[in-house]
């Protein structure tokens, strides 16, 4: 089961990723912006950015790592449970998350 420190690792093998807080939760960025934060605990799970097809895909595979709230409709993001995912399925997902989120610079 990965854990916060998992995610940020992952993340660091990543250009320029700053381990910050976002939304006064643990959180990813880069270049300010933020890309992946922890909920608080009462809330759960891990919030990455993705474009709304993706969100459909995940959301219609069944895979129970996956879910979102009504707080999150409309929106390019899904909720990832820590306890469910597999490792390789979160490393795609934070770097799709970080590539929609840094600069062109970066992601050639």
């Amino acid at each position: 089961m990965p854990t916060w420190e998992d995610v940020v690792r992952l993340a660091s093998e990543l250009p320029e990723v700053e381990a910050s807080t976002w939304y006064r939760t643990p959180g990813l960025k880069v270049a300010g912006k933020g890309f992946a934060r922890l909920r608080t605990e009462a809330e759960g799970g891990l919030v990455v950015m993705c474009g709304l097809d993706e969100k459909a895909a995940l959301l219609d595979s069944g895979d129970a790592a996956f879910f979102t709230t009504p707080h999150y409709d409309g929106s390019g993001s899904i909720i990832v449970d820590l306890g469910k995912v597999d490792v390789d399925q979160l490393r795609e997902l934070l770097e799709e998350a970080w590539r929609l989120k840094a600069p062109s610079r970066l992601t050639r």
